[in-house]
């Protein structure tokens, strides 16, 4: 399996080739609570690193969500039209949300499992 990398914003990220999968992390579904709905992009849309892409929703909470990487959309994670609470039940699996035909490399300030931990950690308290 690729390595996942990690933002500040609790998005993650695995790359396979010049394909990049991304979702949110379980940090991130914990701290939300049961998902509700999620507004995602179009196949074929353009994103810059960093840019905000859609909103997830929960039972408490919206919150947008924001590309790690640059590139063009690929393909949504359609089932999540139907079944959101996949990304709490498995947000490293089914529960993903994009996938991105890269533009470039992956930035360098993506943060390995290590470090996430310690962003989540701070984030909690």
């Amino acid at each position: 399996m690729a390595e996942r990398r990690y933002t500040k914003t609790h998005e993650w990220v695995t790359l396979d080739g010049k394909q990049a999968t991304i979702g949110i992390t379980d940090f991130a579904q914990s701290q939300l609570g049961d998902v509700v709905f999620l507004e995602l992009p179009a196949v074929g849309r353009k994103l810059g690193e960093r840019e905000s892409f859609g909103v997830i929703e929960s039972v408490k909470a919206a919150s947008d969500l924001y590309s790690p990487v640059a590139g063009k959309i690929a393909a949504v994670n359609e089932k999540l039209a139907q079944k959101p609470e996949l990304v709490n039940s498995d947000p490293y699996g089914d529960g993903w949300i994009l996938r991105i035909d890269l533009a470039g490399e992956l930035p360098s300030d993506l943060l390995d499992e290590t470090e996430y931990k310690k962003v989540a950690e701070a984030s909690a308290h």
